[in-house]
């Protein structure tokens, strides 16, 4: 639409009427306006005049526009985030009845789809860009280092309009997204309907387990002394192997009323249920990965809006990670690869007794938790937490506990509402400061047991974050963390100390660092793993974009078994084992999964750090203090928390040591 010699006409004349303007950042908001600018915003002298007009003319004014600017997106946010949790209870929410038909069509609504088309379509985008212009990652690692708070602010809403996509292609997105969602937060096995190939129940209480969250916490509780220990671990992998193979019946999901043997496949009646209805006992038909091709098709009607990153693995790691594809890839490659796993498995293997499986690769032995009962942690977190505001109401005193003086731990607890999760336990953060964090964990009609305990630590790490990060802040538009890894980071270190939280012996946080270096390490290893097939599956979907929910199944498979092959089977046996696909994220989230590696990079750096703090109150004050700086890049954040980049090295040298 603008010609080049409109752009340097236009150039030209912001910088004759404004002598002192540094005449390289003019022409880079000037040029990226023009590459945002449509038919429909007008002609060229159109675009002449509104940028001549609406160029801030000193440092003062440009300040101004952007605390204007950081207002009215904070505004606009917050309102569409407090719409979105209102219309989407009934789906993500216990006891707000049971959900109709139109609740599930609209939870898939994003208030927000819409609006940078609408900010564009009245032209505060185009102002907003002329002023504040967009940086390249490259720029912001390099340039970055001499860059003050401010520098960054600007940068950052230097982001926010940077592309342009018409709300009806992210509306379509969400609505993919959502229903992906409520596919898995519906995804539940019932435990206590599985039977061995004798026709012998393991578990004898009610029990509905999501997958593939509970499933594997369920699994990882079984490396206590508990009856049936190993025989269950084999069930349960095998109930996994269903799933990714899509031959489990579809009628065993969710549903208590029908007896299953995953061994066999064999589905029989449950003669405790009323129901004597003849049932259907067809396989799922590849539900699980329609679901996936439903998101990616919806990706690449934005892909078309995106001449400068046409891809979603792109526009992930360059844009939303902000590390690129192949030095994550090289990251995650060089630690599974490592003489340090293979001694780690070694030591396993010698704990166990036995030549290792598969699922060893949630090995939990190394954790201080390992030679409790879950049964009586379980008694304990029911009794203290009989549903979710007494979890809520316990929260001050667990910061409190971690070191946060009384008035910063009841001021950030004050920022959380807790609320009784229909699907997994998750964390909503707040988008702007009038409106609360939410942490969603599962609560059952005895109260939460231990593994929704120590998820709603893990959430609550997040929200910690999330509220200091955002009201903590020196500027709106640095709200937040370089990406989902950091937060994740914040909610592995809470969760590392949920048994300190139940009042439970608390070492120091050099005895914490020390003790759980190699359980770290073995984690490290399975969720890099799981990663490493996620990546590859949406290179593979990119290179078959015409793919069915079959022939993606048959990919899925291929790319795990042959991630597995090279990585895990000379540890864990099984050559072929597509175990490594058995993450909900894959279905939900699309590319999601590489943010949890990083995240436990970044806490073992972290915990290091931190365990050179000589008291709680040492430490909550550091924590603090990291989490302050915002949304740098993760370049520039770890230098400012631990003084080094992002690495495998210091957890491969504190094992190696």
């Amino acid at each position: 639409m603008i010609s080049s010699s409109v752009i340097q006409s236009t150039i030209a004349s912001i910088t004759a009427s404004v002598p002192d303007a540094d005449s390289m950042l003019v022409a880079r908001g000037v040029e990226q306006v023009a590459a945002l600018w449509h038919e429909e915003d007008g002609t060229a002298d159109d675009f002449r005049e509104l940028l001549t007009t609406s160029y801030a003319a000193n440092p003062d004014e440009r300040h101004a526009l952007y605390l204007r600017m950081a207002h009215i997106i904070e505004q606009c946010a917050q309102s569409a985030d407090l719409l979105n949790n209102t219309l989407q209870e009934p789906t993500t929410l216990v006891g707000k009845g049971e959900p109709l038909s139109v609740d599930w069509i609209i939870s898939g609504y994003s208030p927000m789809s819409h609006f940078a088309e609408d900010m564009f379509a009245n032209k505060i985008a185009h102002i907003c860009v002329l002023n504040f212009p967009a940086y390249t990652l490259e720029e912001k690692n390099t340039l970055g280092a001499n860059w003050t708070r401010q520098d960054w602010a600007y940068a950052r809403l230097g982001d926010v309009f940077h592309t342009r996509v018409p709300g009806s292609v992210m509306a379509a997105y969400s609505q993919a997204l959502s229903q992906a969602e409520n596919y898995i937060a519906g995804y539940n096995i019932m435990m206590h309907c599985l039977r061995n190939e004798q026709g012998e129940a393991l578990w004898h209480e009610p029990m509905a387990l999501l997958s593939h969250w509970n499933l594997r916490d369920e699994l990882k509780s079984n490396y206590a002394n508990v009856p049936h220990a190993r025989e269950k671990q084999e069930l349960i992998y095998k109930v996994m192997l269903r799933i990714i193979h899509q031959d489990i019946p579809a009628c065993v999901i969710n549903n208590d009323d029908l007896l299953w043997c995953p061994s066999t496949n064999v589905v029989s009646g449950n003669p405790d249920s009323e129901i004597k209805l003849k049932v259907d006992v067809s396989r799922e038909p590849d539900t699980r990965y329609q679901q996936i091709i439903h998101i990616f098709n919806a990706l690449q009607a934005i892909d078309a809006y995106r001449p400068d990153a046409p891809s979603h693995v792109l526009r992930t790691f360059n844009e939303d990670l902000e590390i690129p594809f192949s030095e994550i890839e090289s990251l995650f490659i060089q630690l599974i690869s490592s003489e340090e796993v293979k001694q780690v498995a070694q030591i396993i293997r010698e704990r166990l007794g036995r030549e290792l499986r598969p699922y060893d690769i949630w090995y939990d032995g190394f954790k201080s938790r390992s030679t409790i009962s879950e049964d009586l942690l379980t008694a304990q977190t029911q009794q203290r937490y009989p549903d979710a505001k007494a979890f809520e109401r316990d929260m001050p005193r667990m910061l409190k506990q971690l070191g946060f003086t009384s008035d910063k731990a009841h001021e950030v607890a004050s920022h959380i509402v807790v609320e009784a999760a229909r699907g997994s336990g998750h964390a909503r953060p707040c988008v702007g400061r009038q409106q609360p964090a939410r942490l969603r964990t599962r609560v059952n009609n005895k109260g939460m047991d231990y593994k929704g305990y120590n998820i709603a630590v893990h959430e609550f790490g997040h929200n910690v974050e999330e509220v200091i990060s955002l009201y903590d802040i020196d500027y709106y538009t640095l709200a937040g963390i370089p990406n989902t890894g950091f937060t994740e980071a914040s909610a592995f270190l809470f969760q590392q100390r949920d048994l300190q939280l139940l009042n439970h012996t608390a070492p120091s946080n050099a005895t914490l660092h020390n003790a759980t270096q190699l359980d770290m390490l073995w984690s490290m290893y399975e969720i890099m793993g799981v990663s490493l097939v996620d990546m590859r599956m949406w290179q593979w979907l990119y290179a078959h974009p015409k793919a069915t929910a079959s022939q993606l199944r048959e990919a899925v498979i291929a790319i795990a078994a042959e991630v597995w092959n090279e990585y895990y089977a000379p540890l864990l046996g099984e050559k072929d084992s597509p175990l490594l696909a058995i993450y909900s994220h894959m279905v939900g989230y699309a590319l999601y999964l590489p943010g949890y590696p990083i995240g436990q990079l970044v806490q073992y750096q972290l915990e290091e750090h931190l365990s050179k703090c000589a008291t709680p109150e040492e430490w909550a004050r550091e924590y603090t203090r990291i989490y302050q700086q915002g949304c740098l890049t993760p370049d520039a954040w770890m230098r400012g928390a631990v003084g080094q980049p992002m690495s495998v090295e210091p957890i491969l040298n504190a094992v190696r040591q």
